[in-house]
């Protein structure tokens, strides 16, 4: 199994819309580096879901349901089917994360801006870890 994470504009699409909708077309992603990422993913895999904008935090945790396959508006580009899993028990902020010793070499930490990225198990776990306390 195989982490990643996963960032959206919550106003765009969030958390709650996930949950609502019950699954997602994770579609939409021009970046080359963050394409790459999505055609990696399993299904199986587990993504953090995690808000930008004045938010910038971890907030839960979804599982890839189709494995990557070719957008319908441009087939150039690739989407991935989700589900959601579970809220993280506290959203886990970036501030949050940069200040963890542990987690500083974390591509939410070194390459901020890119939209799909891979996590380690360590980091994972982390930061589940982090999202249950004070």
């Amino acid at each position: 199994m195989s982490y990643w994470l996963l960032k959206t504009e919550p106003g765009t699409f969030s958390w709650e819309d996930l949950v609502r909708d019950k699954k997602a077309v994770w579609d939409g992603v021009r970046n080359f580096q963050a394409r790459k990422n999505l055609k990696e993913m399993k299904k199986g895999d587990l993504a953090f879901i995690y808000h930008t904008g004045d938010e910038k935090a971890v907030v839960g945790i979804s599982t890839v349901t189709k494995e990557a396959y070719p957008e319908a508006k441009d087939p150039a580009w690739v989407a991935v089917d989700l589900a959601p899993d579970r809220p993280l028990k506290k959203p886990v902020t970036l501030a949050r994360v940069k200040q963890d010793k542990s987690l500083q070499k974390m591509v939410l930490v070194r390459a901020a801006r890119l939209s799909v990225q891979p996590v380690s198990k360590e980091e994972y776990e982390r930061i589940l870890e982090l999202s249950t306390k004070p």
